[in-house]
């Protein structure tokens, strides 16, 4: 599942299961390259929430979170930070995340 935050509660959305977060913005080059990928693993990956920041509507949780560099992808289980990747990834290397 592929879900746009807006003005959402981000904290209800990864409190529960396997949630992986794209922070990005429109005018970013690495993060329109990102996107397709993070689409396809929102498809692929059984029981794993996609959800996508924008950063510059969503200044609050980027601030929360430390993102100075998009794209940013933060895999979240029941709300805990399990890992992070700062700029473009592979469809592979995230995959690894999840086996």
């Amino acid at each position: 599942m592929l879900k746009n935050i807006d003005n959402n509660d981000f904290n209800s959305e990864i409190k529960e299961g396997l949630v992986l977060v794209d922070f990005y913005a429109d005018w970013c080059g690495p993060c329109r390259m990102q996107s397709p990928i993070v689409e396809e693993l929102s498809n692929e990956v059984k029981d794993l929430k996609v959800i996508k920041v924008n950063v510059d509507e969503r200044e609050d949780i980027a601030k929360t979170y430390g993102i100075m560099s998009i794209p940013t992808l933060i895999l979240f289980k029941d709300g805990q930070i399990e890992k992070k990747q700062i700029g473009f990834s592979s469809k592979e290397v995230l995959l690894r995340w999840f086996n």
